[in-house]
């Protein structure tokens, strides 16, 4: 323990974080049959410019895959390293999966657009986990790759 992760939001921080970043669990991910919603469209993005995506959908209890990859209800059941967790959970969701962050240790935890919360933020923190706050790692992934 002892090393304080970082609260990532200047872009160089971002484009580190990103380039040492292959396996990505999406916490909240959705179905394939909710297309066009950001919480299927970003993971479907992620994979499709090379990331590792680990699904771990809160709902959808009888769905096996997506994105043909075998679903996970918890983080902690992901065998292996998860390099980042990718959230999709309203911030009052937030708090019901931090045991399971804990848990689980990933180098870093995006929460995407619209979702924050400073108290989360600082337990994952003071457990040496990164954390981005309130960002698309979409929007943030084609903006620092092009720039």
């Amino acid at each position: 323990m002892g090393t304080r992760g970082q609260l990532i939001t200047q872009d160089p921080d971002l484009r580190a974080l990103l380039s040492r970043v292959r396996r990505i669990a999406v916490l909240g991910i959705k179905t394939e049959t909710q297309r066009g919603q950001p919480a299927i469209e970003v993971p479907r993005y992620l994979e499709r410019v090379g990331f590792d995506v680990v699904p771990v959908p809160v709902y959808y209890p009888d769905v096996e895959s997506i994105l043909r990859r075998p679903v996970f209800r918890r983080l902690v059941d992901i065998p292996g390293d998860v390099d980042l967790v990718n959230v999709f959970r309203k911030p009052k969701d937030l708090a019901a999966h931090l045991d399971d962050l804990l848990a689980k240790r990933p180098s870093a935890v995006w929460l995407q657009s619209g979702i924050r919360d400073d108290a989360f933020a600082e337990a994952l923190l003071a457990a040496g986990i990164d954390v981005v706050q309130d960002r698309c790692i979409m929007v943030e992934h084609r903006r620092l790759a092009s720039g």
